[in-house]
């Protein structure tokens, strides 16, 4: 049961922080400062968290993550259905807290829906939009993968590798579709955002859902084929 509040927190401590900064900052591609500072927001949460659970559940927060990892044989089918089912309530409850200080705090929203992904980066093509989520899920798993591969060796530096490269993908994605990679990530703040009038997020939502799972489904079976060579 601890592995499973450590990882429903982790996500909630990434979605408070991470699409927090994206309502705060704004993170079109016009905003430069905006942009980047919601990649790192990201990312840093991922850096913080790595070392603040990681040694309790492996720090997944986020689906994709533990499908990778189930995959690739580190954690059973169990394991992985209770890791996306806690991630999921995470994302919930990090969203319900930025509910609460934008509408008690009359904070203007700068996104206009909780930081929920989108396609309008990509003029709205489904199909591109998939290619994105797919290929920047593909990088980050497989970072994730190689780093805590214990033949990597990379030891207490993992978490900051993987924060940076989360960093990393962000930097290039948000002004595509908002950067998911992530689907306990896309779905809480798209519920929200559908909640307070904006149905858009909800309608490309299994665009962030499918594509992250297909890029890190990829990236397990590719990482255990290269390693299997070894």
């Amino acid at each position: 049961m601890k592995k499973y509040i450590a990882e429903a927190t982790g996500t909630a401590v990434l979605v408070l922080m991470g699409c927090g900064t994206a309502m705060l900052v704004g993170c079109d591609a016009e905003n430069g400062a905006g942009y980047l500072l919601t990649a790192l927001a990201f990312g840093l949460s991922i850096v913080a968290e790595a070392y603040c659970i990681g040694n309790i559940s492996g720090c997944h927060i986020n689906p994709a993550v533990s499908l990778a990892v189930y995959l690739k044989g580190g954690i059973d089918a169990k394991t992985f259905l209770g890791y996306a089912i806690s991630q999921i309530i995470g994302a919930f409850i990090g969203t319900i807290i930025l509910a609460v200080i934008f509408t008690a705090g009359g904070v203007e929203d700068m996104t206009g829906g909780f930081g929920a992904n989108g396609l309008a980066g990509v003029n709205g093509s489904i199909a591109a939009g998939l290619v994105v989520e797919i290929v920047l899920t593909f990088i980050f798993v497989l970072t994730i993968l190689g780093v805590t591969s214990e033949k990597a060796g990379h030891g207490s530096f993992g978490g900051l590798v993987i924060g940076l490269t989360l960093t990393f993908v962000h930097i290039f994605g948000i002004g595509l579709t908002g950067t998911s990679v992530n689907p306990a990530r896309s779905i809480a703040p798209a519920v929200f955002a559908a909640v307070n009038g904006n149905v858009e997020p909800v309608i490309s939502l299994w665009v962030f859902i499918v594509g992250p799972l297909v890029g890190a489904a990829l990236a397990a079976y590719l990482y255990k084929a290269l390693e299997a060579d070894k």
